[in-house]
């Protein structure tokens, strides 16, 4: 039988993103708006990652040096790298776990398609506590997403049938368009409530109905 395969993005879709960097931006510099400077982070980030295949600590470490200068504000000595050190304590949202436990033991076969580098995935793995096939960094991908290189490797090296592959994440940017750019199905974890006409196999507040959506897409 055919293994079925489901891809996710991590970081946004797993693991809670936006809430630990806006708490690292606040413990950096407490007497500024975190919110504020998270927006600034979030598009800051996606201009580095462009064309580059640097590893992710140092985009963490240059995307804070940017918002620091357009800021006008002093780096507290020590915090260059305040993001990578505080990524492994992240947190899951609180459905991901089960939803993925319940997704192997229906016979799932799951990756991980990430802009992250090996250990810091790795960390935030260990947290979820739930086992996965394959893990794609930048580190195999040589590329950030939404360029393709994710997903190329991810078909190069488990020679997934593409007919029994659904690819999940949160991000319209990163993972939605790329999906659709490429013809691949993916599953929208649509967590801020956003709207899109982005073409897409289902859409999902979290990854709660997930193994039965997956299950209605690609039946055993």
């Amino acid at each position: 039988m055919t293994d079925r395969w489901a891809t996710f993005d991590c970081y946004g879709t797993l693991i809670d993103w936006d809430s630990g960097i806006r708490r690292a931006l606040a413990r950096v510099w407490p007497e500024e708006d975190a919110q504020r400077l998270f927006h600034q982070y979030r598009d800051g980030e996606r201009r580095v990652q462009v064309g580059s295949d640097i590893p992710y600590r140092q985009v963490l470490r240059e995307t804070l040096a940017a918002i620091a200068d357009a800021e006008g504000l002093d780096m507290p000595p020590g915090r260059e790298d305040a993001l990578a050190e505080s990524l492994p304590s992240w947190r899951p949202f609180p459905e991901v776990s089960g939803s993925l436990a319940e997704l192997r033991d229906r016979g799932w076969r799951l990756a991980i398609l990430s802009n992250s580098d090996p250990d810091l995935l790795n960390a935030s793995l260990k947290t979820i506590g739930v086992e996965v096939d394959v893990r794609i960094t930048v580190a195999e991908a040589h590329s950030y997403k939404p360029a393709y290189g994710h997903w190329n490797t991810f078909f190069q090296t488990t020679m997934a049938d593409r007919a029994s592959h659904v690819h999940v994440a949160a991000s319209l940017y990163h993972d939605v368009e790329p999906c659709a750019q490429l013809g691949l199905p993916c599953v929208w974890i649509n967590r801020l409530d956003e709207s899109s006409d982005l073409p897409r196999s289902g859409e999902l507040f979290n990854l709660a109905g997930l193994p039965a959506a997956l299950d209605a897409l690609v039946p055993r």
